[in-house]
């Protein structure tokens, strides 16, 4: 399993073994994503001011730059594109997705106030994102082509950081339903 932490004040990759074993996998560097075949991983690098969007082999090797303005990657699920956050003007954030060869560049959502965190659906038809100003965000279900975007949460939750389950049947996200307005109230839901 890949993850990223701080634990030593940066920003790093590491990968924990079935086995327990913990080992320092790439710095610097966040949000990693194994490709559905497994050969490669996706991952956002920041240098304080800008995040970009690089992609490696899946042992570490052969690192490069994708595309320069991108975060939170998400791969499709036949592994051709990857969807990703950007920031496209002053504070206007847009999902895209683009070929591992950082080719075909094309914005996918056109949501106010979009966030970052997304999945693609395992059948790669619907996309769920997280849009909305502080403590009032809402997942929404939009077709893969960024079309009929929905909200699907209940207003009122501050609703983040959506996930499909691998059948595509199932949404989990995080939510202050219960504590809303409580820092430390967050709670993962699940939801059809």
């Amino acid at each position: 399993m890949l993850f990223s932490s701080n634990m030593d004040g940066n920003f790093e990759i590491y990968e924990l073994s079935l086995a327990g074993e913990l080992t320092l996998f790439w710095q610097p560097g966040i949000a990693p994503e194994v490709s559905p075949d497994n050969h490669y991983i996706a991952f956002t690098q920041g240098d304080g001011e800008k995040d970009s969007l690089w992609i490696m082999e899946r042992d570490g090797s052969n690192k490069r730059l994708l595309y320069s303005n991108g975060w939170d990657p998400t791969w499709s699920p036949d592994g051709s594109r990857i969807l990703f956050a950007s920031m496209l003007g002053q504070d206007v954030v847009q999902l895209m997705s683009i070929r591992l060869d950082g080719s075909d560049l094309r914005q996918v959502t056109d949501l106010p106030l979009l966030r970052g965190r997304s999945d693609w659906s395992s059948d790669g038809r619907w996309i769920v994102t997280y849009a909305g100003k502080p403590w009032q965000r809402e997942l929404f279900l939009v077709e893969a082509s960024g079309a009929n975007p929905r909200q699907i949460t209940p207003a009122g939750g501050n609703s983040q950081g959506p996930s499909f389950s691998p059948d595509g049947q199932w949404v989990t996200f995080t939510a202050y339903f219960d504590h809303y307005g409580e820092s430390q109230g967050c709670e993962i839901y699940l939801m059809r």
